[in-house]
């Protein structure tokens, strides 16, 4: 799961004096935002780990020896994998499975340097597309298991889980366009009251059977497999569950920092989260019959309505969180090229990580209703979570390790030690999901490969177009010494051309020479390119060269995290003494209209098959406007036609 704070950029102070307080109130936030997924795994994953596929009867060693996995699983995943190392590759601050892929893809300095990018993009870029599955996969399984305890209720109640699962899910999407500032504040104390009840259920259930301690020995878990065989390993489908929400500690490291995630983990989430299996183990050593539904059936009766409303409290701010993650994913894809401009509305004027992608909260919302009734039941759909989860955190590790050995210079073999144990985890876990495939788990596949496929058409389809538009264009050293040989009628005022090109002549300019005759009296041809940080500082934002007097090559850089607005950009101008009046300026865009090309490919510039070709046409035709992506005043544009044939 891919997680970016949806409010406040924490910063810590270490000079402040209330230092101390600060980072506790820091990691209460990070508590509401980061650790919703993990926590409320409780639901459904030790239920799972005894479903009627691995064929497991809930027998006191078996029950010893899963809950024994899942301690660490927990341990070695968590604590150790992203804690202790993961969390080191931290990109300017900034963590999540594309800001590590750009931290890889920068760190390359062999002489296979573009295999080596190339691969590391792939995984990334898939990785990415993976993170779309579980962010349609978690509301639904998480609401659904929530209200589920209806049941237990009054079976009375099991009639209305479906249409009520229905109701919260439109509720959350529905008010994901206001924003979730001013909601966002209560969500670590109500994660706080979460887990408090996670560990007092915890403690209640296991003072009926101290004996469920022994799951701490690790050797209870190597004994689960030897007496178990295969179903020992496939069993490790469901164990995964217990960390599904793992990426999240990395990738809301820049929005909390490390220091308060690991406090929020290691004093609150983690004792609340094994005490709660351990209960949940103790309550089955007792009655093996509660496997139905421990988590609920370990709370006394009265508790049990209160229980479902805080549990889908819980759900919502674990799937918010998501979303808000989705929303910002979405926003480093445009940045770094791999998706299309589409509406990204900011729902707070002072906070950069609150925004509302209005196409992708839809799309996330038809994806969840049409899981919540195709599979109608949290077991159902945990088949189809495990394989989102487990893909992901394999490339998490292989992206890790590549870092490791080209930014931290470890040698072959200590980077093989350590990360290639995690990988072989890792991979264990991926294996024993790849056989429910059939079951479900072909849907974060499926959508992972749809999401992929339009990522890479998009990157390739604009490799393609900014040669044609390359080969129709010519070097600006070129075309300013032909402008100071024949001179053309100058017109009063300002033109910014904007293009992809950084040192050629963008083609509407060329035209409007070669047409009108005319060109304004000054000339800015303006870049925007995207580095492969996070942020870029503001004295690094603008780099300016006047070519020739009154012709300006303007550079304008963002980091993957930002979205670029063209009055930040003329302010920047104005701080270097070129001041660019926005009332006598004309902004100049090139349309292009991209046709397929029919014929045979090209052997010197091949582009893309034919049906990628009108695939990326229908994208491009479809992509917002740059007029109102960039907020430039719709009154001052002028847009070139341009048809290319790619």
């Amino acid at each position: 799961m891919f997680l970016i704070l949806d409010g406040a950029r924490f910063i810590e102070n270490p000079g402040h004096h209330n230092k101390n307080a600060n980072v506790l109130m820091v990691a209460l936030g990070a508590l509401g935002v980061v650790f919703g997924d993990i926590g409320t795994s409780p639901l459904y994953a030790l239920r799972e780990c005894f479903g009627g596929e691995y064929g497991l009867a809930p027998t006191p060693e078996n029950i010893i020896g899963i809950l024994s996995l899942i301690v660490w699983t927990m341990i070695l995943l968590i604590c150790v994998k992203y804690m202790a190392f993961v969390m080191r590759a931290d990109n300017k601050g900034e963590g999540g499975i594309l800001s590590l892929m750009a931290l890889a893809v920068r760190s390359q300095h062999s002489k296979d340097i573009t295999r080596r990018r190339w691969i590391m993009t792939v995984l990334g870029l898939f990785g990415a597309a993976l993170l779309y599955g579980d962010g349609i996969i978690t509301p639904a399984i998480s609401v659904l298991s929530a209200m589920e305890g209806l049941s237990y209720v009054a079976p009375q109640f099991e009639p209305y889980i479906i249409p009520l699962t229905i109701f919260v899910i439109n509720a959350l999407f529905l008010m994901q366009r206001y924003g979730t500032g001013r909601i966002g504040v209560i969500f670590g104390p109500i994660l706080l009251v979460w887990f408090t009840t996670l560990g007092a259920l915890g403690i209640h259930g296991i003072a009926e059977n101290t004996h469920i301690f022994e799951a701490v020995l690790p050797h209870h878990a190597l004994e689960f497999f030897f007496r178990n065989g295969w179903h020992g390993f496939i069993v490790l489908g469901s164990v995964v569950l217990v960390v599904t929400g793992g990426e999240a500690l990395y990738a809301d490291m820049g929005h909390f920092g490390k220091r308060p995630i690991r406090l929020a983990w290691f004093f609150i989430a983690l004792p609340a989260l094994i005490l709660n299996y351990f209960g949940q183990g103790a309550l089955l050593l007792n009655n093996a019959e509660a496997i139905s539904n421990p988590f609920y059936l370990l709370a006394p009766k009265w508790m049990i309505l209160p229980l479902v409303i805080l549990a889908t409290m819980a759900t919502v701010i674990a799937s918010q969180a998501l979303i808000t993650g989705i929303f910002s994913l979405t926003r480093q894809a445009i940045q770094l090229g791999f998706c299309p401009r589409i509406s990204i509305i900011h729902t707070s004027s002072t906070e950069i990580g609150q925004i509302y992608v209005p196409t992708v909260n839809w799309a996330l919302f038809l994806g969840v209703i049409w899981l919540v009734l195709t599979f109608r039941s949290s077991t159902h759909l945990a088949a189809a979570y495990g394989i989102a989860v487990t893909g992901t955190m394999v490339i998490t590790t292989i992206l890790a390790f590549e870092v490791a050995r080209q930014k931290w210079h470890w040698s072959l073999l200590k980077a093989s030690a350590i990360f290639g144990g995690f990988l072989i985890i890792d991979l264990a876990f991926f294996g024993a999901n790849a056989r429910k495939v059939t079951h479900g788990g072909w849907v974060p596949l499926v959508i992972g490969a749809v999401i992929y496929l339009l990522m890479t058409t998009w990157q390739k389809g604009r490799q393609v177009l900014f040669r044609r538009l390359k080969e129709r264009s010519m070097p600006i050293e070129d075309f300013c010494q032909k402008l100071l040989r024949e001179p053309p009628l100058r017109a009063p005022g300002t033109a910014i051309y904007m293009t992809g090109d950084p040192w050629g002549v963008p083609v509407p300019l060329l035209h409007n020479l070669k047409h009108n005759k005319v060109l304004h009296q000054r000339v800015a041809i303006l870049t925007i390119q995207t580095r492969e940080v996070p942020f870029v500082s503001k004295k690094e934002r603008i780099s300016i060269q006047e070519v020739i007097p009154n012709m300006y090559r303007i550079l304008a850089y963002y980091g993957f995290m930002e979205t670029p607005k063209m009055k930040h950009i003329l302010e920047a101008c104005r701080e270097r003494d070129i001041n660019f009046n926005v009332n006598e300026t004309t902004f100049v865009l090139g349309r292009e209209t991209i046709i397929a090309d029919k014929g045979p490919q090209r052997t010197d510039e091949p582009g893309m098959q034919h049906w990628r070709e009108r695939l990326f046409a229908v994208m491009s035709k479809n992509a917002q406007r740059p007029t109102a992506f960039f907020r430039i005043p719709p009154n001052q544009v002028i847009e070139v036609g341009i048809q290319v044939e790619i």
